[in-house]
């Protein structure tokens, strides 16, 4: 079996800054990245406290910046950002500044947009309200969106049409 060569705490001190220089990343990626190189706990910790220190890590810095980008590129809802953010072991606090990002009007804009485009691609025989409702509201929850908002778009995209 393949053994990876263990690296010096120096040699994973520099791959861990080229790493978290590259992109902003979660404590909990570092240190996972860490552990592969093949350090123990101590040298992890150590190693993780100077990042902070340095400023190479910072968790709310990651929390705004995941926050914003999935919105913004991914289109993702709070809900779904909220539980990535969680699986990362952010704290409550930096996730709520991380959503504090996400301007409440592009995401009402966002959220109009993702399920206008989804009820006008649901077509086919048999096609009725409640299948492009369904398909439509599916489609948003699996997105992140919050059901109540969901619910009240997919109002006015009947109304629309009548």
């Amino acid at each position: 079996m393949f053994q990876r060569k263990q690296l010096s705490k120096e040699q994973a001190l520099q791959k861990a800054r080229h790493y978290c220089g590259y992109a902003e990343r979660s404590h909990q990626d570092t240190k996972e990245k860490l552990y592969s190189f093949g350090l123990h706990k101590q040298d992890v910790e150590e190693l993780l406290s100077q990042l902070i220190e340095e400023n190479y890590l910072n968790e709310e810095r990651f929390a705004v910046q995941f926050a914003g980008g999935h919105f913004r590129m991914k289109q993702w809802g709070r809900v779904k950002i909220r539980y990535e953010l969680k699986q990362k072991r952010i704290s409550e606090y930096c996730i709520k500044k991380g959503m504090s990002e996400i301007n409440e009007e592009d995401y009402l804009k966002t959220l109009q947009q993702l399920a206008s485009k989804k009820w006008s691609s649901v077509r086919g025989e048999g096609v009725n309200h409640y299948v492009k409702q369904s398909k439509t509201t599916d489609y948003l929850l699996q997105k992140g969106y919050e059901p109540e908002l969901i619910r009240q778009t997919i109002a006015t995209l009947r109304k629309k049409e009548g």
